[in-house]
């Protein structure tokens, strides 16, 4: 059986935390663990996980917010499974997803997966803020110009990755430009991509989405950073 951690970066999510823990339980064996990095919560997310005390969950606290990379890179820290899925700890993407994600890992020796809300066979996505969906649209362009790869959703949520693969990476990022960082890295160490398509429920920014218009700024600056000036 193959095995599998979960990283939720969190940040005040105290409307979403208990639902997507209860979601991502319910979709994980026994022999998986699932890994919370609060990043310096302020609107009681912090005291909620200080609560649970279940095995296989490790929880972790930053004392103030560094971004979604620095809690990535915070989880790596701790003990991993052989395969890495990173969860965002809104409702926008579902854990009933993962057997979806894995089976690329067990049928075509992949080294990478992402799930993409932009390919068929989704089973549903929200119609959903139009200049997000271009923003990433031309962001998965750029992006595939420097790695020559053809993802169609390098922004997704869903990136998977075997354990060697991740640990493989010396990632500097501390907020979304973690995203494309990974990506390029990835990408350079000529690891074998796969995508399968997943479904959606975005958020909107009344309902809390946090991605703004400087998020997309520094996934600019991070593709040439990572793809032009580090080796």
């Amino acid at each position: 059986m193959i095995s599998k951690t979960i990283i939720i970066p969190c940040f005040n999510e105290i409307k979403t935390i208990s639902e997507i823990l209860k979601r991502v339980k319910e979709n994980i064996n026994e022999v998986d663990n699932i890994i919370i990095i609060d990043d310096g919560s302020t609107d009681g997310t912090k005291e909620l996980l200080s609560d649970i005390n279940e095995k296989n969950i490790v929880i972790k606290f930053h004392e103030q917010n560094f971004g979604k990379g620095k809690a990535i890179q915070t989880a790596l820290y701790e003990k991993l499974n052989d395969i890495i899925i990173i969860q965002d700890a809104d409702l926008e993407y579902n854990p009933k997803d993962y057997k979806q994600l894995i089976k690329p890992f067990v049928e075509a020796n992949a080294d990478v997966v992402y799930g993409s809300r932009f390919i068929g066979n989704n089973e549903y996505t929200r119609i959903h803020l139009f200049w997000h969906y271009i923003a990433n649209k031309i962001l998965t362009f750029i992006c595939n110009i420097f790695t020559n790869l053809n993802m169609t959703d390098m922004e997704t949520g869903y990136k998977c990755f075997r354990k060697e693969t991740i640990l493989d990476l010396k990632l500097k990022e501390r907020s979304f430009g973690i995203e494309p960082e990974i990506t390029i890295k990835l990408a350079k160490k000529k690891f074998v991509f796969y995508e399968v398509p997943i479904s959606y429920a975005g958020r909107s920014y009344e309902e809390g989405k946090k991605i703004g218009l400087k998020d997309a700024f520094r996934a600019i600056y991070s593709i040439f950073k990572y793809s032009i000036f580090t080796k």
